[in-house]
């Protein structure tokens, strides 16, 4: 990668960005496609520091910038324009800034469904459902399962009253789509376990200690089991899912086509309708994650 003074500014927030895989990726695919940006990662403490960033962002020449954990839902409330579907996930995981407006987007549901049509070849189109979870990953899901015309989804959330605000804001788009809330314990095992597919879109799993996040009594063979988490190894839920004979599937997929999918939007500008190379980027992944668990296991 060479950065001189034409070079443009794209970038990763969130708190903390440490670990995150983006601009390894971000910076392989734009070297692929010929675009002089360079991609960072940029950690945002807290909410005056989203503030700070956004009107910086605003004023330099930032081609975009993807948004990660804490600050999906907040960002929605900082951008000029918000497209429809992270209007209903009420969440923006990418932002394009065009003349000094930041236009804002949620990629992460369009990502989910090509990862699942890629890895598992699955299609949610007449299938049932359930997302664990309520945050702004959940609400990406439910989105892009709405537009599958997927046939139930179950909202299954310690806090079922986050579910149901998540159920209420998209209520208008279901389209026929039976949609059912169900707060995390025995009651939700049924929901949990007659599903033909079934997502994580909480954070249970990013630790290495973390347990699932839900019991491995509720997953059953012939099921398909996505977990959005992405890191070196399986999460414990990616193992207990094939445990009990589901296929199961860990979320770099759709780390690689939300991002993807990203810079799809921000090139488009520069390169007509450029499609971002998902091999490329998937493999600088790969190999960034080989190097952090080879670092890990190096004596000390």
């Amino acid at each position: 990668m060479r950065i001189d003074g034409n070079t443009r500014p794209t970038a990763v927030i969130g708190w903390p960005v440490t670990q995150s895989l983006s601009p390894v990726m971000h910076n392989a695919a734009y070297e692929a496609l010929g675009l002089n940006w360079a991609c960072l990662p940029l950690g945002v403490p807290d909410q005056r520091a989203l503030l700070s960033f956004a009107e910086t962002a605003r004023r330099l020449s930032f081609v975009g910038f993807n948004v990660t954990m804490p600050y999906k839902q907040a960002m929605a409330e900082l951008c000029d324009e918000v497209a429809t579907l992270a209007q209903m996930a009420g969440a923006v995981n990418t932002v394009h800034c065009v003349d000094g407006m930041l236009v804002g987007y949620n990629t992460d549901g369009r990502g989910l469904l090509e990862a699942l049509e890629s890895e598992a070849g699955f299609d949610p189109a007449g299938a049932s459902v359930a997302v664990i979870g309520s945050g702004g990953a959940a609400g990406a899901a439910v989105t892009a399962f709405i537009l599958a015309k997927a046939r139930s989804l179950a909202l299954v959330n310690r806090d079922p009253g986050r579910a149901e605000q998540l159920a209420e804001r998209v209520s208008g788009r279901l389209h026929g789509m039976e949609m059912t809330v169900h707060e995390l314990g025995p009651a939700a095992a049924d929901a949990v376990q007659s599903a033909d597919l079934v997502i994580n879109a909480t954070p249970l799993g990013m630790r290495l200690d973390d347990p699932s996040p839900v019991p491995a009594g509720w997953l059953r063979p012939g099921q398909v089991v996505f977990d959005m988490v992405y890191r070196v190894g399986d999460t414990a839920l990616v193992r207990e899912a094939a445990g009990a004979g589901a296929r199961a599937f860990g979320g770099l997929g759709m780390l690689v086509a939300q991002g993807a999918l990203a810079i799809d939007i921000w090139a488009g500008d520069e390169r007509g309708q450029a499609t971002a190379p998902r091999d490329v980027m998937r493999s600088a992944a790969e190999a960034a994650m080989r190097e952090r668990a080879d670092a890990e296991e190096a004596p000390r």
